[in-house]
């Protein structure tokens, strides 16, 4: 018996509501980077928050090197 983690059954549900809202006609380019855009901004910001700011420690909790974060951190227009 497999248990769905939540975080992973949350995002289904989202989508499955995103899919019901855009209705039949319309059909999503790029679904895949809408989807990674719109949760790395948070994962980022979390990270940062549960952190304090340091910028080491958020990118070895995200397994990113520092470099990496920064960069993603100037790609959301977060301040670094």
């Amino acid at each position: 018996m497999s248990t769905t983690n939540p975080l992973e059954q949350s995002v289904r549900d989202q989508l499955e509501r995103y899919f019901t809202d855009l209705g039949d006609e319309a059909q999503p380019r790029d679904l895949l980077a809408m989807v990674v855009n719109c949760v790395e901004r948070p994962v980022l910001q979390i990270a940062l928050e549960q952190t304090h700011g340091n910028q080491s420690k958020a990118a070895e909790m995200l397994g990113i090197t520092r470099s990496t974060l920064r960069k993603k951190l100037l790609a959301h227009d977060l301040q670094p």
